[in-house]
């Protein structure tokens, strides 16, 4: 069946010099309407439905921009180019004012009307085409680097362009094929994790082949920028790379982003990984240095509430000097006023390095799996993804970047650990006095019912983690597992399945995006 052709609609008082660029695009398969004044074209749009409407401005009675405000009034959604002799800076900011789609100045040739008609009209479809194409091609060498990878960047590399293509894919409606890319991550996702329980011991003893670990990201990323100006380390904990992704347009207006990335230490949880960015240390290392610091009630909220002090300590073993330092928290975008106040003032301090975290997407993350309200409005990755953009647009976190780029300082950007979106309950069996979380255990005699979702290591040093009480071990979920008891099997499988949690080994919790960001010159 032929595809009824696209319908446009041209108001032009010369609209008989515009002949050739009728014919032009009535050759290429759309339908032409002409008409010669505001009125008349406002008479037939009232009983008609019209795919695009090119509108003159400089007509005799109705101008274009009036024809435009009535239009709008009626419909507001109706796709306009304005076409104009009027090189006037206000005549084009009003056009732009009222969302017309696109703003030609005459005299234009055919295939430049073309070119914004076929934009505009078909740019999605095209973009579509496009976006399989392109996939189809790159597709063969995915699925032959998936079965050949082996070191940390091959996994990055890999799990970073399947996230891409999963964007890509998705904004072109290409559903079969982003279940295409769905189905590659979980078999990058089924290797992973074998791979990380086979090399994350000889990581975190200083093996060769290591990754940026999370005790790496601020002498990797943050000292190399540290001097006379002032520098921001930003946390937004718990974030996704594709979380990541969908905000990066919006800090990209103000910012040239290097981006790079780190894998977080384990368990993939705030007080392990957050804890290491700002230390350097391994939890072994810090419960070492300061067992009066760490925790040792099983009441993990505490471990970080030393985070500025940690900090400190690391510059000053990096610089060997005393670095002045502002520590900031933010749980709400309630006290944005406050924490911009506190804010401009440690920026008057030469070299200060400001370092703030903000909490919201890890709550919003935990709270779903307590809210029906947030777990319908956050169903799956892509709703995720745009509460997250939604807040983030709105956010202190947003006024604080803008700040610090009108300022003209520099900012590293990460996250101490990701979430993976867990489909399957995996039973484990333990004592009473095992952890709560879901995707990690510490506590005696625990094991999995299935070898194959769980890693259990040697003993708490296998992972740099301060001894536990005796007889007790780990356990790590992989892949997308979370750990229920039998006792309560039905109740945790209908309670948390398809939760986002952090905790365990995935690419999503473990490869953490960090961007370097540079003032764009305002």
């Amino acid at each position: 069946m032929q595809r009824a052709a696209k319908r446009i609609l041209w108001v032009d008082d010369e609209i008989g010099l515009l002949r050739p660029h009728l014919l032009f695009l009535q050759q290429r398969g759309y339908h032409v309407d002409a008409i010669t004044n505001g009125d008349d074209a406002l008479a037939l749009l009232a009983d008609n439905a019209y795919d695009l409407i090119l509108l003159d401005e400089q007509m005799p009675g109705r101008r274009g921009l009036e024809v435009l405000r009535i239009l709008r009034q009626s419909d507001p959604y109706a796709r306009v180019v304005m076409v104009t002799k009027s090189e006037e800076d206000r005549t084009m900011t009003e056009a732009i004012g009222r969302q017309v789609e696109a703003y030609l100045v005459k005299p234009t040739s055919p295939r430049q009307v073309l070119s914004v008609v076929t934009r505009i009209l078909e740019g999605s479809s095209i973009q579509q085409q496009r976006a399989a194409q392109d996939f189809a091609a790159r597709w063969p060498e995915l699925a032959r680097g998936r079965e050949e990878a082996s070191t940390e960047a091959d996994f990055a590399r890999l799990y970073q362009e399947l996230v891409d293509w999963h964007l890509r894919l998705e904004r072109a409606d290409e559903t079969r094929l982003v279940a295409t890319v769905e189905s590659l991550l979980e078999d990058l996702r089924r290797d992973f994790g074998p791979w990380v329980m086979r090399n994350y011991p000889g990581w975190v003893r200083g093996g060769r082949g290591a990754p940026c670990l999370s005790v790496d990201v601020v002498e990797r990323f943050l000292l190399p920028l540290m001097g006379d100006d002032p520098v921001f380390l930003v946390v937004l904990d718990c974030m996704r790379l594709d979380q990541w992704r969908s905000i990066a347009p919006l800090v990209g207006r103000f910012f040239d982003i290097e981006e790079s990335y780190h894998y977080s230490i384990l368990p993939t949880a705030t007080p392990y990984a957050r804890n290491a960015i700002f230390s350097g240390l391994y939890p072994d290392q810090i419960a070492a240095r300061h067992p009066g610091w760490w925790a040792t009630t099983g009441d993990e909220s505490s471990l970080n509430a030393f985070e500025d002090e940690l900090l400190a300590e690391q510059l000053l073993r990096l610089t060997g000097r005393d670095v002045p330092i502002h520590y900031d928290k933010v749980f709400s975008d309630r006290n944005a006023a406050q924490v911009r106040g506190r804010i401009l003032s440690a920026l008057k301090t030469p070299g200060t390095v400001l370092a703030i975290v903000f909490n919201f997407v890890d709550l919003m993350t935990h709270g779903r799996s307590e809210s029906p309200i947030l777990m319908e409005v956050a169903k799956d990755e892509s709703a995720l993804r745009q509460l997250t953009r939604s807040w983030f647009e709105r956010s202190t976190a947003f006024l604080m970047l803008k700040e610090a780029a009108s300022r003209g300082h520099r900012v590293v950007l990460t996250t101490d650990h990701g979430s993976i979106h867990c489909r399957r309950p995996a039973t484990i069996y333990a004592r009473r006095d095992a952890t709560a979380s879901l995707r990690y255990k510490f506590g005696g005699d625990l094991r999995a019912m299935d070898r194959r979702s769980a890693f259990a290591p040697s003993g708490f040093s296998t992972l740099r983690l301060p001894p536990g009480p005796a007889s007790s071990n780990v356990l790590l979920a992989l892949d997308d597992y979370f750990f229920v008891y039998p006792t309560k099997l039905r109740k945790y499988q209908r309670r948390y399945r398809n939760s986002f949690l952090h905790g365990g080994i995935s690419p999503e919790e473990m490869i953490a995006p960090v961007a370097v960001l540079k003032p764009r010159p305002q």
